[in-house]
This record gives C-alpha cells, structure tokens and sequence, in this order.
C-alpha cells in the first residue's frame, strides 16, 4: 500500500487501548493496514522477527475462541515475544475475583493484554483499572474491533469490485476501498458483534459502502447502530430476503445464527438455517462478488463453495494474524524500520 508508506511509524497507536472501532482515526488506519502489509511480507519471506523480542503479552478469554485467541498467540510469536494464555476455567473469577482486580494483577507481568468477556462494557471497565493497553478480543455482543479491521484489510487486498484483482502490495488503500460499493451483512446481525464493528467502521470513513443489512426481522441490526449509521450520512437498507439484493452485492458478509445468545432452544430453533449460501446461490451472484465470514460457521455456508475463488473466509483468517502483529507492533511501540 505505497500511498500509506509515510504513516507506517505513526506513533498515534502507541499505548492506546483498543476497544472500539470510534477510537479508529483515518491515520491510525492508514498506519495498521500499512503495516499489516509489511508484516504479510516478512512472514512470507522469513517468518519470524525479533520486533517485540522481551515483550510479554497476555491473553484472557472467558468465551471460547479458536480464531482470536490463536492469531494474537501467534502475532506474538511471529514478532518475537511470548505469550500468558488465561481462560475462565483457570482464571480467579471463579473465586469471585473481579475483572477491575484481574487486569490489575495480570498487568504486573505484561506489556499489553488482550481480553474477550461474554458481558458487554467489561471492557471499558477493564481498560479503566490498567495502566497497560486493553485490546478488546469480543465484548458480549458489543465489539469485536480488530476483526473489523482484518475484515476490511480482507476487502482492500482482495480488490473489491469488479475491475481486476492487482497485487496486494499494490492494491489501493483499505480506507478508500469500498467506496461506491455495496457491503451486504447477512444472518445474526442483533447478536453479531463482528457486524456491529464493520458497520461501525465503514461509517467512519471518509468513502463509506453502501449497507444492506439482511437479517430475520427477529435478528436485526441494533437501533442504536442504526441510528448511528443514519447520523453519520451511511446509505443502507434492511431486508429480509436475500434474493432481492444479491444481484448488486460487491462483499457479501455472512454470520452464523449464534446459539449461545438465545434463551431458550425453541427461541433460536425459529431462525436456525434461516439463510444458506452455496454454490447454486452464489451462480446468480456477480463473478466479482466476494463471500466473507468471521468464522466459525455452522450450516450458513455449504462447503461446496469453499473452492469457489470469491471465498475469502480462509485468506480472513490469515489477514487476521498479519493485522494482529501490526497492531500489536504498533501500540507496543516498536520500531517498524528494524522488522
């Protein structure tokens, strides 16, 4: 991303917090995706740098996590630095400890943490007890603001839209890349926290897509998104069938109903399987149209499309790892001319 060269050392992420998308400035953006590009070539072409070498990270999760929790273990280690692994089953919150004393103590032995938390604000009041960076790995289902980040790097390389794909150092920047376009967020989008993130994001630049917000009237966007969304000039539209809007979809962004919100088992039984993407579905799609997911999926993605090209779910996963040693290289301060 040549255009962004001159903010790779931007210092304006050094010892932030990272807890929402709304702390996100075009610099800061420019600086990560930047460096996320450096980071994606170093890895190919060594693997592993010394950057963060004597830097300790610690990784706190009282939700499960596959994804999250292992990119951020390994965007630590690719940089040189170790890892404390805490999960809810080994954590002192079991004994009634609270989060405030948890970060408190875990902060004695690290330079950053980062923490997933099923309850929405437990973030804010973690970050507001530390003296060392918070990032924010899933907050219930607030945010999860470094998988917006990986998403829309995600869109950036692998050209949005139908013009060709260009090489990835080459493509242009992930702040610009969906203007003009047509971003559609499909399945759970009340309880999503990724697709509250990317809304969120998108609304925040200076070129926003536009939004299709396709859900179950039951799973639909939060009002307050919404309302943000419409204050900030963001065009989008809500629908309920997918058919109707799939024609004019540059990103189709697909989530997993997620069962574990609901209250009851014949709650989340009326919207399971609610929508399918498959290889049949996606023959009438434009060639163009990429097809992302945070993961994990249960059924909202048929495994026959997996080879499909416009699949992007896997190479989001891969991005996540290079986003997550940028920004882990940037808000610990290390200097990005000696990667």
């Amino acid at each position: 991303l040549p255009t962004m060269a001159a903010s790779v050392g931007d210092a304006s992420w050094k010892g932030r917090d990272v807890l929402a998308v709304d702390d996100f400035s075009d610099e800061m953006l420019r600086a990560v995706f930047s460096a996320a590009v450096r980071m994606r070539e170093m890895v190919l072409a060594r693997g592993a740098s010394d950057l963060l070498k004597g830097r300790i990270l610690a990784n706190v999760f009282y939700e499960p996590s596959t994804r999250t929790m292992s990119s951020f273990d390994a965007a630590m280690k690719r940089l040189g630095g170790q890892v404390i692994s805490v999960s809810e089953a080994t954590s002192s919150a079991k004994k009634g400890e609270t989060i405030e004393d948890t970060v408190r103590c875990l902060e004695c032995y690290c330079d950053a943490l980062v923490l997933r938390h099923p309850e929405e604000g437990t973030l804010g009041r973690a970050a507001a007890a530390a003296a060392k960076p918070v990032i924010n790995a899933g907050d219930g289902v607030g945010e999860h603001p470094t998988q917006a980040l990986l998403d829309l790097f995600t869109m950036a390389t692998a050209a949005v839209g139908p013009a060709p794909a260009t090489p990835a150092t080459n493509a242009q920047s992930p702040v610009d890349c969906l203007g003009g376009k047509t971003l559609t967020l499909l399945g759970d989008l009340k309880h999503g926290r990724t697709t509250h993130s990317l809304a969120l994001l998108c609304s925040r630049l200076a070129r926003p897509p536009r939004l299709v917000l396709v859900s179950p009237a039951e799973l639909s966007m939060p009002a307050s998104i919404c309302q943000t969304l419409t204050s900030r000039g963001v065009v989008f539209e809500q629908q309920s069938d997918l058919s109707q809007v799939l024609a004019t979809t540059d990103v189709l962004y697909v989530t997993r109903v997620q069962k574990e919100r609901f209250s009851s088992e014949e709650e989340y039984a009326r919207v399971a399987g609610s929508y399918v993407v498959s290889a049949e579905l996606m023959a009438k799609a434009p060639a163009h149209t990429l097809v992302l997911h945070p993961l994990p999926r249960v059924d909202e993605i048929s495994r026959d499309f997996d080879s499909d090209p416009r699949a992007k779910y896997f190479e989001q996963m891969a991005n996540g790892m290079y986003v997550r040693m940028a920004l882990l290289a940037l808000v610990l301060g290390a200097d990005l001319d000696k990667l």
